[in-house]
């Protein structure tokens, strides 16, 4: 028996039994009587917990809209990209070069394109043809020829997007300034050397002998480093780092990014690329640094051309370039890496 006054919930009316000296009509009476009393706790029941799946849902909505204005990006959208491409492009170092060849040529593509497409809306005449065919031709000549295909690739990949504006004088649609003209130009180099050069010691860094391991090495420190600088931030950050160009970044982040990067580089050295202990706190270090740098790097470009996100092509991060950020001058500092330690 409960107590007097206890909340325990009553429990449900025990089915009648027709006994003697009870009619047909009573007995379904009785019946139904407890039925109505069934459907009534179960519609209760249904009801209470309808209230916390929305009560649930509500907060975590909340939370969700307080991390998106605090920081600018959809969390559970961005991770679920975020794996996507990560799972990707970690089954295409391990098991296949040739496979983060392909990857690395959709990716390197589409930023080039996204880039010259902002430069587009800045007004800058860049022709998108030619970005694209060199940032495709500099791919495949950096993993099959090393760096004197990565370096060939590139310079003809300047002089044809210098050519190939000058072309366009032909049209009258495209004549303008020789003011005008060489900024054209020179917003097509920046894309060249910007994204395409830089994205390519990645792929000279995977063509070397056990270069995909380098590869994922520092790929996972450009990500601890994120992670690292987006949870700190988000729960200590009150002193931004560089408040005219990204006004989000802190010190605080900063320092939690250095923290979980130096650990995580001293662990990587040891048990992915062999090397002692020291080594793991020099690479971290380092990539630290670059990571840093291609964010605020971007950052500043963004804030030049009036634009929060390159493009809105991967939901909850905008586009492929506000994802290379960090990536970018990190792979040349991991290939440098390799030449020196390897």
């Amino acid at each position: 028996m409960p107590e007097p006054g206890s909340s325990q919930p009553d429990a449900p009316t025990p089915p009648p039994k027709r006994g003697h000296g009870v009619s047909r009509a009573e007995f379904r009476a009785q019946v139904n009587a407890t039925r109505t009393d069934f459907e009534r706790q179960v519609h209760a029941s249904k009801a209470d917990f309808e209230r916390q799946v929305q009560a649930t849902r509500a907060h975590l909505d909340a939370t969700s809209e307080r991390i998106e204005a605090r920081t600018g990006r959809n969390l559970i959208l961005a991770i679920l990209i975020g794996l996507v491409l990560g799972l990707t492009m970690l089954f295409s170092l391990i098991f296949i070069k040739e496979l983060f060849l392909i990857f690395a040529l959709v990716v390197v593509g589409f930023t080039a394109f996204e880039l010259a497409q902002a430069l587009r809306h800045a007004g800058l005449n860049v022709p998108r043809i030619p970005v694209i065919i060199s940032a495709c031709a500099v791919v495949p000549a950096a993993f099959y020829w090393g760096a004197t295909g990565q370096w060939l690739a590139t310079l003809g990949g300047i002089a044809l997007i210098g050519f190939w504006r000058l072309a366009l004088l032909a049209w009258p649609e495209h004549r303008t300034s020789g003011r005008q003209l060489g900024r054209d130009i020179r917003a097509g180099i920046l894309i060249q050397v910007y994204v395409v050069f830089l994205a390519s010691f990645a792929v000279l860094l995977v063509g070397k002998d056990g270069g995909q391991w380098w590869t994922l090495a520092f790929l996972c420190l450009v990500i601890a480093a994120d992670t690292g600088a987006y949870a700190s931030g988000l729960s200590f950050g009150k002193h931004p780092m560089a408040p005219s160009i990204s006004p989000k970044k802190t010190w605080e982040g900063f320092i939690g990014a250095g923290a979980v990067v130096l650990v995580a580089g001293v662990f990587l050295a040891i048990f992915m690329l062999q090397q002692p202990w020291w080594f793991g706190l020099i690479f971290g270090a380092v990539i630290l640094l670059s990571a840093t740098f291609g964010d605020l790097a971007e950052s500043l470009i963004k804030r030049d051309l009036g634009i929060k996100d390159m493009s809105s092509w991967l939901p909850g991060h905008g586009g492929f370039l506000d994802r290379l950020d960090s990536i970018l001058p990190s792979a040349g500092a991991a290939y440098t890496l390799y030449l020196i330690f390897a």
